[in-house]
Parts: structure tokens; C-alpha cells; sequence
């Protein structure tokens, strides 16, 4: 084989390599681990802030504010602000299929962090959970498709008002709708898909104004003013309408329910929803091959399943609860039991015996 043959050879070789991190890819993914790092903190200390609020006034998992005069929630706030700034810097270079998964890094920092802040004990099996994650995360960083081509907001407003992300938009706003007005009140303290249930349907669409709004602001900034189109601020309105609603109920979550139970399960339904609207709206399979289609699945599925094993193993380390106990109605009894544990760190909303009886 000659030279000129082996340098095609590598070329081919090489192509999906530098097809999928691009200079635009890069950029977007050491962006992407930044912000996983600010984020996974921020959940810490958020936690922490609303512990000590509830103790002086009313939690917020039972509507109250009190946690807006806690210093140390505003700490949180603005270390989870520093993380979404460069997050939603990463979606303007690079794909969400590439940007979203990541966010799996800032459930290890969490609960890390739990472990050693939070009294939150990490079980040896979590340790292998973290590991999934970061392969899963590395296999679809190796495998993602490269950012599409967009030359201005009108483009993105183009692909928005498809009939197929329409239909998408609407049927999410429907059922978080719903889950808002029928099942907040009557499950929000015993379900805790209910409140992450809302945070990740509202969060898909978030993402994709953010992507839009922050490919505005990269072509503004090169020199093509992006400000002058109506669409880009109509992007600007839908982000901060989904970020208050977001926020609204993910604090909700973190007061009344474990961190390493929130943090994950948030995730799944969060980058599950993310991926799915991507597709549909910027069409990042299109790019694709089913070989690399497949792969960003299979490394999808890893991440989901060190996600679950944290998950599993927090219950273990919490005495063997089952996750399904954290679905049932408490007792009375139990409800004292569980903020009395959430006081000494714990925060899970356990159930006593009693709440494990068969029903009647």
C-alpha cells in the first residue's frame, strides 16, 4: 500500500471522528463539563439552604418561600446560574444529543457531595453507577453528530412551527398542564414523578428556545445581528416562562424528597424528553448512520443504568427501602418520622410500618 492509499485509509477512517467533534463540538462539550460541575454543586447547597430554612419558617415542599432569605440557597441559586450560563453556552456550538446526556456527570458531583455533605451515604454500588455514567457519556461524545448549519433565528423559528415539534409542544403543555392543576395537590407530597413529571416536560421546550436564543447570540456576536427579528425574542419569553416553572417545582422536589432520588429520576425523564424533542425539531438523526444512531442509544442506555443503580443503591444504604414505599400515602406517624430524618440530613421522606401493610 503506497502513501497516497494509507492517507486515504486514515482519511476514511478517521472521518466520523472529526465529523463529530468538530471545533463547534469541542467548544460545546468542555462547556457542557463545566456547567455539569457548577450544577451537580449547586444541588448541595441549594439542598443544605432549604434544610435550614425549613427550620425556621415553612418548607417549600409544602408551598412556602421562607428558603428566598436563606443566604445559602442564593449561594446555590447563583452556582447553578454559573452552571446554566455555560450549559446554555454549549447548546449554541454544539448538538443537545451531545450536551444533554452530559448533565449525567453533575448526578455523580451530586452525589459525591451528598455523601460527604449531606450524610446521604453512597453505597460501593454507587461507585459503579458513577462509572456507567461516564462511559455512557464518552460513548456518545465520540458519537455525536456534528451541529447543523443554521445562518439565522428565522431558520430555527422555521423548524419550531414544523407540524411535527408543534404537535410535540402542544401535547407537553397539555400534560404538565394537567399534572399541574389535577395532580400537584392531591399527589406532590407522595409521588415524586409528579413534581419532576412537570420539570421535565416543560424542560424539553426550555432547551430548545435555549438553543435557539443562544445560536442568536453566537451569530450576533460574529457580526450578524440576530436582536432585530421578533422570533428571537419570542425564544427569550419561552425560556424564562420554562425556567420559573422549573425552578418552582424542582425546589418542591429537593424539599421533599432525597437528593439522590430527585437527581436521577430528574435526569432520565429530563434528557429521555431532551433528546426527543431535539430529534424531532433540529432532525440530529438525519446526519446519521443507524451504526451511529445505535451507539448514542447503547451509550444512553449505560448512562440510565448507572443513573438507576445510584438510585437503587441509596435505598440500600438507607435500610432497604424500596423505591415504591417513597409512591404510598403516609401516616401520620410517618410524616414526623420523615421531617425529623430530612433535619438530620437524610431527607427522604421515609414510611413507618404501618405504611407498608397491605391495602384494605
Amino acid at each position: 500500500m503506497d502513501v497516497t492509499s494509507t492517507a486515504a485509509a486514515s482519511a476514511s477512517g478517521g472521518g466520523r471522528w472529526y465529523t463529530g467533534m468538530s471545533a463547534d463540538n469541542i467548544k460545546g462539550l468542555v462547556l457542557a463539563l463545566s456547567s455539569s460541575l457548577f450544577i451537580g454543586a449547586s444541588f448541595i447547597i441549594k439542598k443544605k439552604g432549604l434544610k435550614k430554612a425549613a427550620s425556621s419558617g415553612v418548607r417549600a415542599g409544602v408551598g412556602g418561600y421562607s428558603y428566598l432569605y436563606e443566604p445559602l440557597w442564593w449561594v446555590g441559586m447563583i452556582t447553578m446560574i454559573v452552571g446554566e450560563v455555560a450549559n446554555f453556552a454549549a447548546y449554541a456550538f454544539a448538538p443537545a444529543i451531545l450536551v444533554t446526556p452530559l448533565g449525567a456527570l453533575s448526578i455523580i458531583i451530586s452525589a459525591v457531595l451528598a455523601h460527604v455533605m449531606l450524610r446521604e451515604k453512597l453505597h460501593i454500588f454507587g461507585i459503579l453507577g458513577c462509572a456507567l455514567c461516564v462511559v455512557g457519556s464518552t460513548t456518545i461524545v465520540l458519537h455525536a453528530p456534528p451541529e447543523r448549519e443554521i445562518e439565522s433565528v428565522t431558520e430555527v423559528w422555521d423548524l419550531a412551527t414544523e407540524p411535527a415539534f408543534m404537535c410535540y409542544a402542544a401535547v407537553v403543555i397539555a400534560i404538565a398542564a394537567i399534572l399541574v392543576y389535577r395532580f400537584v395537590p392531591l399527589y406532590g407530597q407522595t409521588h415524586v414523578m409528579v413534581y419532576i413529571g412537570v420539570c421535565s416536560l416543560v424542560g424539553s421546550i426550555s432547551v430548545m428556545s435555549v438553543k435557539a436564543l443562544g445560536i442568536a447570540l453566537k451569530l450576533t456576536f460574529s457580526g450578524t445581528n440576530q436582536l432585530i427579528y421578533p422570533q428571537t425574542w419570542a425564544f427569550s419569553l419561552v425560556v424564562i416562562s420554562c425556567i420559573i416553572t422549573q425552578m418552582n417545582y424542582l425546589n418542591k422536589a429537593l424539599d421533599t424528597f432525597n437528593t439522590a432520588v430527585v437527581s436521577p429520576i430528574y435526569y432520565t425523564m429530563f434528557t429521555s424528553l431532551t433528546i426527543l424533542a431535539s430529534v424531532i425539531m433540529f432532525k440530529d438523526w438525519d446526519r446519521q448512520n443507524p451504526t451511529q444512531i445505535v451507539t448514542e442509544m447503547c451509550g444512553f442506555v449505560t448512562i440510565l443504568s448507572g443513573t438507576f443503580l445510584l438510585h437503587k443503591t441509596k435505598d440500600m444504604a438507607d435500610g432497604g427501602l424500596s423505591m415504591s414505599s417513597s409512591f404510598r400515602l403516609p401516616t401520620s406517624s410517618s410524616v414526623r418520622f420523615s421531617k425529623q430524618t430530612d433535619e438530620d440530613g437524610e431527607g427522604i421522606p421515609l414510611r413507618s410500618s404501618e405504611s407498608f401493610r397491605s391495602p384494605h
